[in-house]
């Protein structure tokens, strides 16, 4: 928990008892339906959470905008963006129902009020949102693929819409087709850990 205090000092109260609470809940449901890798569980805040928060490091959200988080598993980058954007509504949708259901129950544990969830897969999410975000679902083409459906027109804030997602590794190649609609950001730059010396988030315009 220290570690996302060290990167988001400003924290309210409400909001730090939401982010402690995290690891417990995490802790509890993993045992039961595996979500985040057994070995991986302690790494919690580091390689989950403030993962997540790396696209809090690149744009802030305007109250009111609408964001999908596509193939959220147990609700990342979702929950975490949500308890820091308590103004911004989030939609979670992954295609493994257990894995939603480890979602609603965490985010209903700590009280998120602008969350929503849904047992689907992308392709059936017809809704329109100011932007997508993902951690690494499938390659940059084929997500982008499926969601320009979902792109809403209307611009609500300092980025244009479109999508935002965590991904790691060389990713140039992947990149190229969209190489004019493309930003990457180094989230080593943001975050000093280890860790994150080849995580990047990638905003696309669809």
């Amino acid at each position: 928990m220290e570690i996302i205090l060290k990167y988001f000092p400003d924290l309210t109260e409400a909001q730090k008892q939401q982010f402690a609470s995290l690891y417990d809940l995490y802790t509890d449901w993993n045992a039961k339906i595996n979500v985040i890798s057994r070995k991986d569980i302690e790494n919690l805040y580091e390689h989950h959470v403030l993962h997540s928060l790396g696209i809090a490091k690149v744009i802030r959200f305007t109250p009111g905008t609408r964001i999908m988080d596509l193939g959220t598993g147990g609700g990342f980058p979702g929950i975490p963006l949500a308890i820091l954007f308590p103004e911004v509504k989030f939609h979670l949708v992954d295609s493994i129902g257990k894995k939603v259901r480890v979602a609603t129950e965490v985010a209903n544990s700590i009280g998120l009020k602008n969350v929503t969830f849904r047992h689907a897969r992308a392709e059936e999410e017809k809704q329109l949102f100011d932007f997508v975000v993902s951690r690494a679902v499938m390659p940059l083409a084929d997500l982008l693929k499926i969601i320009r459906k979902n792109i809403a027109s209307e611009q609500h804030n300092a980025m244009p819409n479109g999508l935002i997602c965590l991904k790691g590794g060389e990713l140039a190649n992947e990149a190229m087709p969209f190489k004019n609609k493309t930003m990457m950001y180094d989230l080593k730059d943001y975050f000093k850990e280890e860790f994150f010396e080849t995580k990047k988030v990638v905003y696309v315009t669809p």
